[in-house]
């Protein structure tokens, strides 16, 4: 597929960052992300994040990519939370009500969860399942069910396995929800109505960008509202094969240095 020159187009672009900006198993960031993001900057487009993760679970070498390239725009925990120049520019909080009848349900079924607000992470209890989900995402966790009555949680992980999906979705407990599996053990869960598509927008009515002025890279099940509402949507070679048939184009596999060929293949560096 022929890739247009995006140049006039686009203000600003998004990144996921496992598996796009990031290899994760193998804990690095390809050689060409860095010189690639320093350059957009140059020619006057915003670099920003766009994750299921909160800050506090910014892996050490993403860490080191925004020091080396002052990225300050951050669209985390799937949307629910936007911050730029470490302020707050958009937050949604799930409810207090909602959290506890999910807490509550958990707790009948013996399914651990974890309750995540911005700057870190209480889980019910600590388990096999919740060491192999977050131990790779190295940032912290703690034991605190309640954590919820006294802090605003904007995202909830429930550690199960896929032969559960079902039975937690035909309970009903789900409702208002939007489920992802992230992890063989565990899925993200948040508020239906908010995505990292609604993050990107509340980001750009910050900087009086419109939709079509904005180009997104992913890879997983959570990029899909993000590619699918980006003026430009680009799925990583490596991505699921159902984000790549709502993406605009298909970029090459993370390891082969798929966001440089692509930012230059648009013209939005040279």
């Amino acid at each position: 597929m022929r890739i247009p020159n995006y140049r006039d187009q686009i203000k600003i672009v998004f990144f996921d960052i496992d598996e796009t900006l990031l290899v994760k198993d193998e804990d690095y960031i390809p050689a060409t992300v860095v010189p690639a993001i320093r350059k957009l900057k140059e020619n006057g487009i915003v670099p920003a994040i766009a994750t299921g993760r909160t800050l506090s679970n910014f892996p050490p070498k993403i860490k080191g990519l925004i020091e080396q390239t002052d990225m300050n725009l951050f669209v985390t925990m799937n949307g629910q939370y936007v911050s730029y120049q470490n302020e707050p520019i958009g937050k949604h909080p799930l409810s207090k009500a909602k959290i506890q009848e999910f807490v509550d349900f958990c707790d009948q079924h013996q399914i651990v969860y974890a309750q995540v607000p911005p700057t870190d992470t209480a889980v019910s209890a600590i388990t096999d399942q919740v060491r192999d989900a977050l131990d790779p995402l190295k940032g912290h966790y703690h034991v605190d069910k309640d954590y919820f009555k006294h802090h605003d949680v904007f995202q909830i992980l429930a550690f199960y396995d896929a032969t559960q999906d079902q039975f937690v979705q035909d309970s009903g407990v789900l409702k208002g929800l939007q489920s992802v599996r992230w992890h063989k053990y565990s899925v993200d869960l948040f508020d239906e109505k908010i995505s990292k598509a609604t993050g990107i927008a509340c980001a750009i009515q910050h900087f009086g960008f419109a939709m079509e002025n904005v180009m997104a890279f992913g890879d997983g099940l959570n990029d899909i509202e993000m590619l699918s509402t980006a003026g430009v949507g680009v799925a990583m070679g490596n991505a699921h094969h159902q984000l790549k048939t709502v993406a605009d184009h298909v970029t090459l596999p993370i390891k082969e240095h798929g966001i440089e060929y692509f930012l230059k293949q648009a013209k939005l560096i040279d």
